[in-house]
């Protein structure tokens, strides 16, 4: 998945302001204890960080961004 993919998605799912949000603030023990904004920007793929989300949020991720 494109990292532009992936910012999309997480905004369809969340919206804009939210994802951000969301991306910066939540730390997900499906990525060790990071955000994904530090799991992206420590080389994390993008499509481990998507399904670490959906996993986290599985009633706010759409099953056709799934």
């Amino acid at each position: 998945m494109r990292l532009t993919d992936f910012w999309t998605r997480l905004e369809e799912a969340f919206g804009p302001g939210y994802a951000a949000s969301i991306a910066s603030d939540q730390v997900l023990s499906e990525l060790g204890g990071r955000t994904i904004t530090q799991a992206l920007a420590e080389g994390e793929q993008t499509h481990v960080v998507w399904r670490a989300v959906v996993a986290a949020y599985p009633d706010r991720v759409p099953a056709r961004l799934r």
